[in-house]
C-alpha cells in the first residue's frame, strides 16, 4: 500500500500497525478479538481496522482495511472485515472530532477492574493519574446493537478513558500514539489494582486530596509524553521487535 495512498494515510497506518503489534507483544490482546482504529482524515469519514482473520502480531501497514462508519471495507481486500466489531467505534469516532484513535481491549486485568463494583481505586499513582479522566458504560451484552452506541457516546462524555462493565477497556486520543499512552497507563493500573487486592487487606490508601492533584497531573502530562516521548520510544521497539510491521 505504500506509495498508493497518501503519506498521511501511510503514516496512519505505521502508526496503528505499530500500536497492534506493541499489544500483543505486552500480552494485551485477545486472541483475534477488540479492536484499535484510526479515522483518516477527510470528508469521506473512512478509518482503518485490523484485518478480523489475523492475530495482532501479524497486522501490518498494508493489510490494514479501510472501512466506512458502518465497519464495510471501502475498497476491495482479501482479509476479513468485521462491521459488528466497529459498533464501539464508530460511536465514538462520530461523536467526538477529537477522537481521532480508538483502543477497546479485553485483558483479564482490566475485565476484573471493570467487573469490580468501585471500578478503577486510587491506590496506585498510575491509577491516579488517570481516574479522573475514566468514564463508565454499563454491559448490555455483545456490543452488535448500534442503538448502544447513544448509550456509549453519553456516558464517555468528554472522557477519554472507559472501563466497559464486565467487558473490558477503552481509550480514545487525538493519535494513535495518545490512545495508547492512555491505554498502557489505564491497564497498569488494573493490574496493579488486582495484585494489590489480592495481597491481603492492609491497603495504604494516599492523603486526602492527592488523587486530584495527580489527575491533574496526568491530564497535563499524557499529551506530552505521548507526542515527544513515549510514543516515539514505542515505535523504535515496534521497529527492533519486527521491522516487518511497516510494509
Amino acid at each position: 500500500m505504500e506509495g498508493k495512498v497518501s503519506e498521511e494515510e501511510w503514516k496512519l497506518r505505521v502508526d496503528l500497525a505499530a500500536a497492534y503489534r506493541l499489544i500483543a507483544h505486552y500480552g494485551w490482546d485477545d486472541l483475534i478479538f477488540t479492536h484499535m482504529s484510526v479515522r483518516i482524515p477527510g470528508p469521506e469519514h473512512h478509518f482503518l481496522l485490523n484485518p478480523y482473520n489475523l492475530m495482532f502480531e501479524e497486522v501490518t501497514a498494508s493489510s490494514l482495511v479501510k472501512v466506512d462508519m458502518a465497519g464495510n471495507p471501502v475498497d476491495p481486500t482479501p482479509f476479513i472485515a468485521n462491521p459488528a466489531g466497529f459498533t464501539i467505534h464508530s460511536a465514538v469516532h462520530m461523536s467526538r472530532e477529537d477522537a481521532n484513535a480508538v483502543i477497546h481491549l479485553h485483558t483479564p486485568h482490566g475485565q476484573a477492574v471493570a467487573a469490580h463494583g468501585e471500578g478503577l481505586l486510587p491506590l496506585t499513582q498510575t491509577a491516579m493519574l488517570v481516574r479522573g479522566d475514566l468514564a463508565f458504560h454499563d454491559y448490555e451484552g455483545v456490543a452488535t446493537d448500534h442503538d448502544e452506541r447513544e448509550r456509549i457516546v453519553a456516558d464517555l462524555g468528554h472522557k477519554n478513558a472507559m472501563l466497559l462493565r464486565n467487558h473490558g477497556t477503552l481509550s480514545v486520543g487525538s493519535t494513535v500514539g495518545e490512545a495508547f499512552i492512555r491505554i498502557y497507563f489505564l491497564e497498569r493500573a488494573c493490574q496493579a489494582q488486582i495484585m494489590a487486592l489480592s495481597a491481603g487487606e492492609a491497603i495504604n490508601h494516599p492523603p486526602q486530596g492527592t488523587p486530584e492533584i495527580a489527575a491533574e497531573q496526568g491530564a497535563q502530562g499524557l499529551k506530552l509524553a505521548a507526542q515527544f516521548l513515549a510514543w516515539p520510544a514505542l515505535l523504535r521497539k515496534a521497529y527492533r521487535l519486527d521491522p516487518h510491521f511497516a510494509t
